[in-house]
């Protein structure tokens, strides 16, 4: 009896058809292309505001570079070590806080505990702000430690100049990383037009 039944077994899987149907293999890469196209336009809607704010954020050193290069060698020299020592510096550290904030306001809003996003935020400017003011000096004395660390007078001179000029933008990442985090992990991260 048993074998009667493997050989009914290896009949009916004779019966199979080794290569499915071609319409059924189409119908099954139609569903595959329009799901992963689904996918890419949700991500899309998410990632996209994201990336074209980062991209802003970060030209406006470019820019800001650019035209200091048409100014002269020195200008540009200095706005440059602002850019990329001073503010470089202190905007990863900000960045690096901010992403804290993403964290727990994410787990908040997961967890529908949606009165604690608000005071994540908060939190989050006072500790970023105090943190601004601790890194304040870096900013007022930023001649003296530029010509501690080696770089030329005049070069120093400028540098400490345009530092002061750009205490406002150190004070703007206090308050603009951490709405922005607070945002995204709302998934509230549109390019609103004005």
């Amino acid at each position: 009896m048993g074998e009667r039944d493997n050989e009914a077994e290896s009949v009916e899987k004779a019966r199979i058809p080794l290569l499915r149907d071609q319409n059924a293999a189409e119908e099954e890469d139609g569903d595959v292309k329009r799901k992963i196209w689904m996918e890419t336009k949700k991500l899309w809607r998410i990632v996209g505001p994201a990336i074209f704010t980062r991209v802003l954020t970060y030209s406006i050193f470019v820019v800001t570079q650019a035209f200091a290069g048409h100014l002269g060698e020195l200008e540009l020299a200095a706005i440059s070590i602002v850019n990329n020592v001073i503010i470089g510096l202190n905007f990863s550290l900000f960045i690096g806080m901010a992403t804290a904030l993403e964290t727990l306001c994410g787990q908040a809003f997961g967890a529908k505990k949606f009165d604690m996003l608000g005071v994540y935020l908060q939190r989050s400017w006072i500790v970023l702000f105090l943190c601004s003011i601790l890194l304040l000096p870096m900013y007022i004395f930023a001649s003296p430690i530029l010509q501690f660390l080696g770089q030329p007078d005049d070069i120093a001179e400028l540098s400490g100049t345009i530092a002061v000029w750009a205490i406002p933008t150190h004070f703007s990442f206090a308050f603009f990383f951490p709405i922005n985090r607070y945002l995204q992990c709302q998934l509230k991260n549109m390019v609103y037009k004005l």
